[in-house]
């Protein structure tokens, strides 16, 4: 807890409730670790297993600024207590975990008249807390972790449906726009059938959002969305650090992988990640696995399968892959540092999903990105990747397949060729304009979070 000295240099105390995945709660973390040099004292509301990824980034120059509150969702055989979170979550199960957050309100209540927050600062893909926020008379604010892009035209889909987005460079391809008005559709439902009162339509029209982003990469979105809600849009993008006092110390496996890339030569090397909600299915993988071999450049390839799944990894790959790329190659398991591979200077391309908080992680280390969007907010950010100069997307047929020749060419031009380092000095550059603009943006955020703290 604060000292003394500290708790009277403290002018708000805000209480956050992110969603519960790991990309989310670490951009909550992110904030609060800026906005806490601005006197601010922050209460991370989350399930404990959530929790625990961020307890060992949080060192002692925040230990007295920031403290983590438990949540406990309701005991449920289909949803252990190892299972209250989005990472390893087998896909299936996603609504019920969704469902049994909204069941934790009472709890969540109860932890809002105990701390007596001055501010609640939630997560967008939680627009009922809004309703809580009001019952206890606190003021909220909403955060977005996707882009402004992406929160722009979900928004435009609601309001205005039928009516084509206002900007080319950001279109979706047939069976991308299949996928997303179903997923649309279903978030429509998942509101909360439970609860009226949690439908949390008002929670997308309060007077202050914050975007996770930056008028540098996004400021013509940023204005358009401002339009569409009729308020305040703040974008600001915290700046990595890739020193590991501040993301945690490293572990043995993590010394390994960055001593294997040691002995590779400047920029030969992809780091390759579907970020750790998607799970690969075989197909892609194939293509994944023949396209990285076709390229001919070493790579770090981390594969993840969900939690429960007793899954070999040469069970998966094609036959006599692993042998074939034993020097050129590393499949990791599970987990790595991305940051600390991205900043390796061995690394000359990164094979990504195009998770946003991936995206921003690139740029601000200056690597360029081989685009395959999944899923959910990706191929927005994707087409932002490209429309930015930062990137090239890896084309899939008219059925929406990876094929693993254009896989091979797209990683060998990007990683190795000259459009690559054009691609590379663009994200440099913007990396550098992120970094002198994150002061003006938090300072901005800080003032707009004092007013409401009133």
């Amino acid at each position: 807890m604060a000292t003394e000295q500290q708790q009277a240099s403290i002018s708000c105390k805000i209480l956050m409730f992110p969603w519960l995945a790991f990309g989310h709660i670490s951009s909550f973390l992110q904030l609060a670790k800026k906005l806490s040099d601005r006197g601010f004292y922050f209460y991370i509301c989350s399930t404990p297993i959530n929790l625990d990824s961020i307890k060992n980034k949080i060192n002692q120059n925040y230990s007295s600024s920031i403290q983590l509150v438990d949540l406990h969702l309701p005991n449920s055989p289909q949803l252990p207590p190892s299972l209250h979170t989005t990472n390893g979550l087998p896909p299936h199960l996603m609504s019920t975990l969704k469902n049994a957050l909204i069941d934790a309100n009472p709890d969540l209540c109860k932890i809002i008249a105990s701390i007596k927050p001055d501010l609640i600062i939630y997560d967008l893909h939680q627009p009922w807390t809004e309703a809580l926020a009001s019952r206890h008379n606190i003021p909220a604010v909403s955060f977005s972790t996707m882009n402004a892009v992406s929160f722009a035209y979900v928004m435009h889909m609601f309001m205005n449906p039928g009516i084509e987005f206002p900007f080319k460079a950001i279109h979706l391809s047939d069976f991308e726009q299949a996928r997303f008005l179903e997923q649309l559709e279903s978030a429509k439902n998942d509101a909360s059938a439970k609860d009226p009162e949690l439908q949390g339509s008002k929670g997308f029209f309060n007077s202050t959002f914050i975007v996770r982003s930056s008028r540098e990469i996004e400021g013509k979105y940023v204005d358009y969305l401002s339009e569409i809600l009729k308020s305040k849009v703040i974008p600001v993008c915290p700046v990595i650090s890739l020193n590991n006092n501040d993301q945690g110390q490293g572990n043995k496996d993590e010394d390994e992988i960055i001593q294997w890339l040691d002995k590779k030569s400047h920029r030969s090397s992809v780091f390759v990640s579907f970020g750790s909600e998607y799970f690969l299915n075989m197909q892609e993988i194939e293509e994944i696995a023949i396209g990285l071999e076709l390229s001919n450049v070493n790579f770090i390839w981390v594969l993840r399968f969900p939690k429960g799944e007793d899954t070999k990894i040469e069970e998966v790959l094609p036959e006599g892959f692993l042998d074939r790329v034993k020097t050129k190659g590393r499949i990791v398991h599970g987990w790595a540092p991305q940051a600390r591979i991205l900043g390796h200077p061995s690394i000359g391309g990164f094979v990504s999903h195009c998770g946003w908080n991936s995206v921003m992680e690139s740029i601000q280390i200056g690597v360029p990105i081989i685009a395959m969007p999944m899923n959910l907010d990706q191929p927005f950010n994707a087409r932002l990747v490209v429309e930015i100069g930062v990137g090239i997307e890896v084309g899939r047929d008219e059925n929406g397949k990876l094929k693993r020749e254009r896989i091979g060419e797209v990683i060998k031009e990007v990683a190795i060729g000259k459009k690559g380092e054009k691609l590379r000095k663009t994200a440099k550059d913007l990396g550098q304009k992120l970094r002198d603009r994150e002061k003006q943006d938090f300072d901005e955020l800080a003032a707009t979070l004092k007013q409401l703290c009133v």
